[in-house]
């Protein structure tokens, strides 16, 4: 089972990390999700790696590897600071961070 969430994992980090570099108008669909506030989808995708990544057992603390994945959302929002069409928000930052947290609740108190 271990294989299988990290490999969902690792996939979930290539499309998240395309996705968040490619011009948003580049996306088909995504205005299927305009009925969501942004900052409520970065929450989801945040809480879903980290879940994930929860769910994969690897060999470091908790503590380093929800660190990790915040720093792969700061790196994207650097990303953005330089990209044309994209733009760094603290506030993606923010959302980020309550979906990193949400997911460990979850995850130590084992609601799934």
């Amino acid at each position: 089972m271990k294989t299988l969430y990290r490999s969902i994992f690792f996939l979930s980090l290539l499309i998240v990390f395309y996705l968040s570099i490619v011009p948003a108008s580049d996306i088909p669909n995504i205005a299927a999700l305009d009925f969501l506030s942004d900052k409520l989808i970065h929450a989801l995708i945040f809480l879903f790696l980290s879940f994930v990544g929860l769910k994969c057992h690897f060999n470091i603390s908790k503590l380093f590897l929800l660190i990790m994945i915040f720093s792969f959302g700061l790196t994207i929002e650097v990303i953005h600071y330089y990209h044309p069409y994209r733009f760094f928000e603290i506030a993606d930052l923010i959302a980020n961070l309550i979906g990193i947290l949400s997911a460990l609740v979850i995850f130590n108190k084992k609601i799934i």
